[in-house]
């Protein structure tokens, strides 16, 4: 048996989770907010119900050296990102312990970003034949999509019902490259969410034009600016680091293949766990 397999960006879950609910979630006497940990459970367990039944859950998230790599390639990868909101990153020992209580599957692999752990993970479930949702709202994913087979897809549960699912089919009409030239596409427009500039003058529809049918590597000289083909060792240094890496090295036996039991709802999740 073949079980479908949910992997979660832990960290950006938390991030909505935190962010998301349009009034604050405190314990009964009102002296700590479990905003993250409640969100987390709430969101997660909905997750499940409309997109996830009778899948394998496993959650993925960053180390907190996980992007030590990316910096020595850039020191201003993600230089731009305010510090985390106070009480936010709180939640994340609770969210972790959380996670065990409810039978879901996680880790927070040394010294890797999360992207990273669920492109491995992706790439090995779907060799060996599991359809594979990534739940992430971070378009650098789209890496992971494959033409022509849609056992992979990106699933954005804080979008509208009929636009969370992005599959290979999509990419195309919509930014002009396909999934194998993400990286490619955004080194050349940015990516102000890690901090990468991208080519000055060089937008969506510029960049695809450049990249039909081809890799940066590929694009003749004399169809680059001459301020471009100047900056052009950046632009490569650029797409390795948005590059998400398929080989990490992780341990044995983190999926089960086996679906996850029904999550419980967050406010029981909190009272087990002596939260309220």
């Amino acid at each position: 048996m073949t079980v479908p397999l949910l992997l979660v960006d832990g960290h950006n879950l938390l991030h909505r989770a935190w962010f998301g609910f349009a009034a604050r979630i405190w314990n009964r006497d009102k002296t700590i907010d479990r905003t993250g940990i409640f969100g987390f459970a709430a969101l997660l367990r909905k997750a499940q119900e409309q997109h996830a039944q009778g899948f394998e859950v496993f959650v993925v998230f960053d180390a907190e050296d996980g992007s030590q790599t990316r910096l020595e390639q850039d020191a201003g990868y993600k230089a731009q990102r305010p510090a985390p909101a106070p009480g936010l990153m709180d939640s994340l020992p609770l969210v972790k312990t959380a996670l065990d209580h409810c039978g879901v599957r996680w880790i927070e692999q040394n010294g890797c970003e999360a992207d990273d752990v669920i492109a491995t993970l992706t790439t090995r479930a779907h060799a060996a034949g599991r359809p594979v949702d990534v739940m992430s709202a971070d378009k650098d994913y789209i890496q992971l999509l494959c033409d022509d087979d849609p056992a992979v897809r990106l699933l954005n549960t804080g979008l509208g019902p009929g636009r969370r699912y992005t599959t290979a089919a999509q990419i195309h009409p919509r930014y002009g490259v396909r999934p194998a030239q993400w990286s490619d596409y955004r080194a050349l427009t940015g990516d102000p969410a890690d901090n990468i500039p991208g080519l000055h003058g060089v937008g969506p529809k510029t960049a695809a034009r450049l990249l039909t049918g081809r890799h940066l590597e590929t694009i003749p000289l004399a169809e680059l600016r001459p301020a471009w083909t100047e900056d052009w060792p950046r632009v490569l240094r650029w797409r390795e680091m948005i590059r998400l890496a398929t080989k990490t090295d992780l341990p044995d036996g983190l999926l089960t293949n086996l679906p996850t039991p029904p999550l419980p709802r967050a406010p029981a999740v909190l009272e087990t766990l002596n939260l309220w």
